[in-house]
């Protein structure tokens, strides 16, 4: 790879063929992938990037725009920073699997493993368990490394190999393995202990007073967990704690972990998994708490869409799963940063 291409426009010919070998392996691993939903029974969707909502989490940022009525009026759009609501509202109405490579849009990010604008693959399963997702995406994985042939993963010095045997790890585990901090005595039924957590974690990352039990338990994860994870193989880490379920459910037998999972390769996050919360006075909940933590923090909130949280009474079981598909890319083919693996970049100054 030449050392000057990050300074050369995307559009020269000299950029493009530095990284043409990248994008070609990108059609190929699209090919391989779309090919294996079509043999699991799987149907592709394309829903809308404008929404009422882009999502509801306290440090997501997401682009607005307004839309013109033909009497005049506007209303305030954003700029989905997922799929997810518009999935849910098509398993509410009958669709048992779909799938969807969609463009995706985030302010506030950029560098070498994050773009504000990128590919989100995403999959539901109605009527199946959060292990039938995780499962669907070791497969996807691996589909992606056989299309280009690559036989390990590596980035950064650390390196995978994406057919062996994951491996299985819980968050609890992981911490008290890499941070030496049991993470479960701070948290009771759904809500975590801010002062347990700090008194745990004193040692081993810088708190501020302003830290919530979130951001202590996110600078850890960081700092600690995250750059041992997916080394040799990749990592499952799964029962995420309850403060941090997001739309996933709580566990049945343990509610003070939900059914939420991540995958690793090389130390980076590839995908992020739940067995779907169902339950849509409990969405309502976590999503005001979140967007009054987001007013507190940066001075805005989002609406919460209100058709999404109608469509969730209409939902059956499922499962689903978002796949950061240009990082995918970029371990499969070899390249080293987010902006090689897409064929029109935006700009430095994006």
């Amino acid at each position: 790879m030449a050392g000057n291409d990050q300074f050369s426009p995307w559009w020269s010919a000299a950029r493009h063929a530095d990284v043409k070998p990248f994008l070609t392996a990108r059609s190929a691993i699209a090919k391989a992938v779309r090919a294996w939903f079509d043999e699991q029974g799987f149907v592709e969707v394309e829903t809308g990037i404008l929404q009422v909502s882009p999502g509801n989490e306290t440090h997501l940022h997401a682009p607005r725009t307004e839309l013109a009525g033909t009497d005049g009026a506007r209303a305030t759009r954003y700029l989905r920073t997922s799929p997810e609501f518009a999935c849910k509202k098509l398993l509410a109405a009958g669709e048992q699997r779909i799938f969807e490579f969609a463009r995706v849009f985030r302010d506030r990010e950029r560098g070498d493993l994050h773009l504000p604008e990128f590919t989100m693959l995403e999959w539901y399963r109605a009527n199946a368990s959060y292990d039938a997702v995780m499962a669907d995406s070791v497969v996807v994985i691996a589909h992606a490394a056989k299309a280009t042939g690559i036989g390990r993963f590596s980035f950064r010095g650390k390196t995978a190999d994406p057919f062996a045997e994951p491996e299985l790890l819980t968050v609890a585990a992981a911490f008290d393995r890499f941070a030496g901090v049991d993470l479960l005595s701070t948290v009771t039924a759904g809500d975590g202990d801010r002062a347990a957590l700090a008194a745990a974690a004193k040692a081993r990352v810088r708190i501020t007073d302003d830290d919530t039990w979130s951001d202590i338990f996110s600078k850890i994860l960081v700092e600690h967990v995250e750059p041992n994870l997916g080394q040799g193989r990749l990592t499952v880490l799964f029962e995420y704690p309850a403060p941090e379920a997001a739309l996933a459910r709580a566990k049945p037998s343990d509610p003070r972990v939900a059914e939420r999972f991540e995958v690793y390769a090389c130390g980076v996050e590839l995908a992020n998994g739940f067995g779907e919360l169902t339950d849509a006075a409990e969405q309502r909940h976590r999503f005001t708490l979140a967007m009054d933590e987001k007013q507190r923090r940066y001075g805005e909130r989002y609406p919460l869409d209100e058709d999404f949280l109608r469509a969730m009474a209409q939902m059956p079981e499922a499962s689903g799963i978002a796949l950061g598909f240009d990082r995918l890319v970029m371990l499969a083919s070899g390249a080293v940063r987010l902006d090689q693996v897409v064929w029109t970049p935006p700009g430095a100054d994006a």
